[in-house]
């Protein structure tokens, strides 16, 4: 029997594998309610989490108009005054799921406790929607979180990205593709830029696209084609990284089981070579999605190391000239 078929069914099965972990992690699909929706005007600093869309009209490239056509944003305000910070939470699930509780709702809180607005993005996902359509809601979810910044008492130049797994692959995306925003456009939201101010990076899936034989591998997951090395190379953020690319911190661990460190190490290296301010951390052990640590003592100081980064960078100091 040819080794072929082999190789195949070891693949698919391997594959079979990793979305049934996802999948059991995670929270996606039509059957999943909305959160209570208010206007951003609403907020005074102490309301609920609550849940907007990212486009007010026609969502564009939408394939529907069910749940998972419809990109939001769920706003979680601290139940403090504001530092005048705030992250965008990209969840983690290979692009065909999305972990909001662990790599979502979890690390919004953590961000909450230290005084941070945070807003977890429901990206479009799964073979109906391909790159660039995520790229596209989170530089969306950027502008938009700019535009309200005066309702929430946030910088509009202290907005970060904070991703995990493959959210970590986009939010190292947002970090390197991204544009100044168009003056002219009749949508206010359309004239902010669409650059993170700083990124925190997860066990960042950053090899989705660089090696057809990598653990996952993004065109076998969406079953795409045409996935030569020019379009593999457009959304590999190493190769995207310049000096504008913002300050980033990584963290990663060694024995991680589908996403190996190299991706992180790559990126971290071609931040350094931009002098771009960067920070990796690369443990021994630890599983893919531990999300704040799950519980390892060695781990779990990952989130210490980044209070530390963030408190050295100014982020926890309220901003002078934040709008209230």
């Amino acid at each position: 029997m040819s080794a072929l078929p082999l190789f195949r069914s070891g693949v698919l099965s391997f594959l079979s594998m990793i979305m049934a972990a996802l999948v059991s992690s995670a929270v996606a699909g039509d059957d999943v309610p909305h959160t209570q929706q208010l206007p951003p005007q609403a907020y005074n600093g102490y309301l609920e989490q609550h849940t907007v869309p990212l486009w007010e009209g026609d969502v564009p490239d939408a394939r529907g108009e069910g749940f998972r056509d419809q990109p939001t944003l769920t706003i979680y305000p601290p139940g403090q005054k504001p530092n005048s910070t705030a992250v965008i939470i990209a969840p983690g699930g290979a692009y065909q799921v999305l972990s909001d509780n662990t790599e979502g709702r979890q690390i919004a809180n953590w961000f909450n406790t230290r005084g941070v607005v945070a807003f977890v993005l429901k990206y479009r996902l799964g073979p109906e929607y391909p790159m660039p359509v995520p790229l596209e809601d989170a530089q969306r979810a950027m502008r938009w979180v700019r535009a309200h910044a005066g309702d929430f008492s946030i910088d509009p130049d202290r907005v970060g990205m904070a991703g995990f797994s493959a959210g970590g692959h986009l939010a190292a995306l947002a970090g390197t593709r991204f544009d100044q925003g168009d003056a002219s456009a009749d949508d206010p939201v359309d004239r902010q830029r669409s650059q993170p101010d700083f990124l925190v990076l997860g066990y960042p899936a950053l090899v989705m696209f660089s090696d057809p034989s990598s653990r996952i591998d993004y065109c076998q997951l969406m079953k795409i084609d045409q996935c030569d090395r020019t379009w593999r190379d457009r959304y590999r953020p190493e190769r995207q990284v310049s000096a504008d690319t913002p300050p980033t911190f990584i963290y990663q661990t060694t024995n991680d089981e589908l996403v190996p460190p190299q991706g992180s190490i790559d990126f971290y290296t071609a931040l350094v070579n931009a002098r771009v301010p960067a920070e990796l951390h690369i443990f021994g052990n630890g599983p893919h999605g531990s999300g704040l640590g799950m519980g390892d003592a060695a781990l779990d100081s990952w989130t210490t190391l980044l209070d530390h980064w963030l408190r050295a960078r100014g982020l926890y100091t309220p901003a002078e000239d934040a709008e209230h």
